[in-house]
């Protein structure tokens, strides 16, 4: 039976000191210091009026009844159910329930709003501006070289990822290029920055993103959005709830399991 060739590219050993090291090393310090810039950037949160966090408050207060409502008997979550419909409907949680009825503020006059999209904005600075030097650092010294490869076998499907930079057809998906290895370590050093700098750090590129695509902490209606409207959903939502008790027959299911 034959075997498939071993395919075998001469490669300069120093290309890992010269290369591959500084590429991870640079991108450690870039995610350090993007920690540390974000931490002075970061303002500090304004306080809320009571009024503002009893409206945020207790439209969560609806939405754990409807979403946790197989723990409650069914008395229980009736009773809530038509509290929380009937002050819904009359407006008594809203922070200002003499606007009800008026069109929501614009978010660009808004100064909350205004607060939000500069720390955003504030973000993707600190994230977009390195990656941009970086590539750009890679690119004009590093392009084009081929500097290890990877000790178990992979599919054709790997190509494109771990070769980028490197116009070749017949390559092994093993070897991996400079700027493939950019790419891994874009994604690949949450664990380190987490021994780093902690578990509640701005270093890794993928959690800041789903922290911005999540709501803002403390926030429960965004920038443009109608409480009162939000309330008036949450009644629908929670009268087309079909209650279900996980104690229900729980006499009758203990007795069959012991039988």
């Amino acid at each position: 039976m034959a075997q498939v060739p071993v395919q075998s590219i001469p490669r300069d050993p120093q290309l890992l000191y010269w290369i591959l090291f500084p590429i991870t090393v640079v991108m450690i310090l870039t995610g350090v210091l993007r920690h540390y810039a974000n931490v002075l950037m970061t303002t500090a949160p304004k306080k809320l009026e009571l009024r503002a966090i009893r409206e945020q408050r207790s439209l969560l207060h609806g939405i754990n009844v409807r979403s946790n409502h197989h723990v409650l008997s069914g008395r229980s979550f009736s009773t809530r159910r038509d509290n929380l419909s009937v002050a819904y409907e009359s407006g008594a949680y809203l922070k200002a329930p003499e606007n009800r009825g008026q069109a929501p503020p614009n978010p660009i006059t808004d100064p909350n709003a205004m607060d939000g999209m500069m720390g955003m904005m504030k973000g993707n600075m600190a994230m977009i501006v390195p990656n941009t030097l970086i590539m750009s650092w890679i690119n004009a010294f590093f392009s084009g070289y081929v500097i290890m490869k990877l000790p178990f076998p992979l599919t054709i499907k790997f190509k494109s990822m771990l070769q980028a930079g490197v116009a070749t057809k017949d390559m092994d998906p093993r070897w991996m290029s400079s700027i493939s290895w950019y790419f891994l370590c874009i994604f690949g050093l949450q664990s380190v920055f987490n021994f780093l700098l902690g578990n509640e750090n701005a270093a890794s590129q993928m959690a800041q993103q789903m922290g911005q695509m999540g709501p803002q902490t403390g926030q429960m209606f965004a920038p443009g959005q109608d409480p009162d409207k939000q309330f008036l959903a949450e009644i629908e939502n929670l009268a087309v709830v079909e209650h279900y008790s996980v104690l229900d027959n729980v006499e009758e299911r203990l007795l069959a399991r012991k039988a």
